[in-house]
């Protein structure tokens, strides 16, 4: 019988990268996780990992391993969500990691119905954009993750995750005055080409998309303006330093502080969801915290006013 605190060691490896990332995230010394992997090394009889310059690599018996682990723990997690279904009050601790515009506008609602409906739930609230907070969701560094997805650029779903759908967030043309409106949104996007813009930061899905539909009419956008504070993005279309493409969400359901024009009709909408790990789908936690979620959205969607376009 191998190990299962060993097994878990080489699971961290693969999602963390480094022997170094496994010992800060688990608050062990590297050796110690070195000596606990060449110890698992030992029960099995193969080699698990290969030197790559300064860091290792699974081999193909370690990633049989750690497919088979991942297994073991989706099964422990359903165990652990059937006894906390079993008991009558809800507790424990949520780790809930959320982009920054559903966390002003959806998750300060949904800790509101949290608290009133599980008063003793901890829930524990981490601002971190999708692309850091997916592989950490899958190193169990979060128990849910609300998520985004710009249209044409679709997600990598590993088979270990969940995914359920909580709202389609509209996408606009932000501009600071009353701009060009051709009433055709490729040749109003196109009358912007020699506009500075703000846009999140490169290696950020949502700068994929924005650059790509630029490009797709035509221009390479002026990007003076890097951050993935949206609402810095709003401020600087504010001011009059930038235009950008700014979703709903970023108003909290407030009337739009500046001028929106229409996007191409399939570029107008991202996809709101949240993921959680598969086997922890069930457990009453993220069942309530999903549904608070849902709740925040009927509740944004009943009071938001009209856009302008």
């Amino acid at each position: 019988m191998f190990d299962l605190h060993r097994l878990r060691l080489l699971r961290e490896l693969k999602h963390r990268g480094t022997l170094a990332a496994v010992a800060a995230a688990l608050s062990y010394a590297p050796s110690s996780v070195s000596q606990q992997l060449s110890q698992l090394e030992a029960e099995v009889g193969v080699r698990l990992l290969e030197p790559v310059g300064r860091r290792v690599k699974l081999t193909e018996q370690a990633e049989i391993l750690v497919a088979h682990t991942e297994a073991v723990l989706e099964r422990l997690e359903r165990a652990e969500a059937e006894i906390a279904a079993s008991l009558t009050e809800l507790t424990g601790t949520l780790r809930i990691a959320s982009f920054q515009t559903a966390a002003l506008a959806l998750v300060p609602a949904a800790l509101g119905l949290l608290r009133d409906q599980h008063p003793h739930l901890r829930v524990h609230v981490t601002q971190l954009e999708p692309e850091k907070a997916l592989p950490a969701l899958q190193a169990r560094d979060f128990d849910l993750v609300v998520a985004e997805e710009y249209p044409g650029n679709p997600n990598l779903r590993p088979a270990e995750l969940e995914q359920e759908d909580l709202l389609d967030d509209p996408l606009h043309l932000a501009l600071p005055d009353d701009g060009p409106d051709t009433h055709d949104p490729m040749a109003t996007l196109r009358s912007l080409a020699d506009h500075p813009w703000v846009m999140e930061p490169e290696g950020t899905t949502a700068r994929h998309w924005a650059v790509t539909l630029c490009r797709n009419v035509g221009f390479e956008p002026d990007v003076r303006f890097e951050t993935t504070d949206l609402l810095l993005h709003l401020r600087l279309v504010e001011q009059g330093h930038a235009v950008a493409f700014l979703p709903d969400l970023v108003w909290s359901g407030q009337p739009p502080t500046v001028i929106l024009r229409q996007l191409p009709r399939d570029q107008r909408t991202r996809r709101v969801f949240t993921v959680v790990r598969r086997g922890r789908s069930r457990h009453p936690a993220v069942e309530a915290c999903r549904g608070a979620l849902r709740q925040a959205v009927t509740l944004r969607s009943s009071q938001a006013p009209g856009r302008q376009s």
